[in-house]
């Protein structure tokens, strides 16, 4: 049984001494990265890098996301409902988007397995400590299409990607696990970002108007933190996907 002080907060989800590797991102030099990880060379190179100035890594966050072609489902004419979405999407845009949402997360796993399985050695670190949290995101679980089919299908299949990762990858005591998250600030939601912070601001009210959100306001912040520090830290956690999104999934069928 654990003594009481190894309780406090500040034990349990320290990752002081940590080593963790951020891939990936919706814009700049994050998205740069994460669609240059598609090329297995670019890949390998980056994991050189990092095992010439690390021995291993204790988490991978496999960060994603492109929005894609935006596809409208409005007609309950099929001739009309079919010309809009053909003229309005096409094969080479899903393949961007498939390509960047769910085959880098895929490759960057894959690449960086040696350096999450080396971190086991550390005296420090516990086995099945090493962890990837995969960020999804509640679009992938959905059955509304919100009007980005290529998106919506691409994060249902990083959700699943997760869980085939989790299970395969048990033999070698690594963790996979997955943060679908709703409404949060970003470039995609708010369509605009501040360019000294690289922060976006999505006020409430924008939310609000879009009446299946029961907290009425988007994530923060700190709500994303406490998520994935309780799947980096939380060694007994594995195969989970665990939905950020202020209630949506109660209201939008899933």
């Amino acid at each position: 049984m654990a003594a009481t002080h190894s309780l406090q907060v500040e034990k349990l989800f320290s990752v002081k001494d940590y080593v963790c590797v951020v891939s990936g991102g919706g814009t700049g030099i994050g998205l740069m990265i994460t669609q240059a990880l598609a090329a297995n060379e670019q890949l390998e190179k980056l994991v050189q890098d990092i095992s010439s100035k690390e021995k291993h890594i204790n988490l991978l966050v496999a960060n994603a996301g492109i929005a894609g072609p935006k596809g409208i489902p409005e007609s309950s004419d099929a001739s009309q409902l079919s010309k809009d979405l053909w003229s309005s999407e096409s094969p080479p845009e899903w393949a961007s988007v498939f390509n960047t949402n769910v085959t880098s997360v895929y490759f960057t796993t894959v690449a960086f397995l040696p350096l999450l399985q080396a971190s086991q050695k550390h005296p420090d670190h516990a086995t099945r400590s090493p962890s990837v949290i995969v960020i999804s995101s509640m679009s992938g679980i959905m059955r509304n299409s919100q009007g980005h089919f290529a998106y919506n299908a691409a994060k249902g299949a990083t959700v699943h990607l997760s869980k085939l990762m989790s299970s395969e990858f048990e033999k070698a005591n690594i963790r996979v696990n997955s943060i679908a998250p709703g409404y949060f600030p970003s470039e995609m939601t708010a369509k605009s970002k501040d360019e000294d912070s690289n922060k976006s601001d999505l006020p409430d009210e924008k939310v609000q108007e879009k009446g299946h959100v029961p907290a009425e306001r988007p994530g923060s912040d700190e709500e994303m933190a406490m998520a994935a520090l309780f799947l980096c830290k939380n060694n007994y956690v594995n195969g989970e996907v665990i939905a950020v999104d202020g209630g949506t999934l109660n209201l939008v069928p899933a």
